[in-house]
């Protein structure tokens, strides 16, 4: 069984912070679950350009607003209690109008020291 708290993991390596996000990595491929869970801050009036190419990712808002803008797709309003889930590896913008919190999940696991490339992915990596 695992237990862990978020508390233990703010300030830890498992907590990675960029300008426009904050990703406190609460399990990841070392835990052995087959998925990772994040519980993610996005800033205020922050825009970000993100292409999962790798990876699956289902994304559950508990707080902010703010909405997905899907390259030559849709537009969808981010709310509490709305999640997505990008089913297709689609490239999208993520733009916060307040601060947002999500618990994102993402398939296959992520290491923890994943960042957005220049093309807005997270690369593969073994860990």
């Amino acid at each position: 069984m695992i237990v862990k708290h978020l508390e233990e993991i703010v300030g830890t390596v498992d907590d990675i912070d960029t300008p426009t996000w904050s990703s406190r990595r609460l399990l990841l491929k070392q835990d052995g679950m087959g998925f990772s869970l994040h519980d993610t801050i996005i800033k205020a009036g922050t825009e970000t350009f993100i292409w999962y190419k790798n990876h699956l990712e289902a994304v559950y808002c508990i707080e902010g607003e703010g909405e997905i803008e899907v390259i030559g797709g849709e537009t969808y309003q981010i709310k509490p209690g709305m999640i997505y889930a990008l089913s297709g590896n689609e490239k999208h913008y993520l733009r916060a109008r307040s601060q947002m919190r999500m618990v994102c999940v993402f398939n296959p696991p992520l290491t923890g020291r994943e960042i957005h490339d220049e093309e807005g992915v997270y690369p593969l990596l073994e860990g």
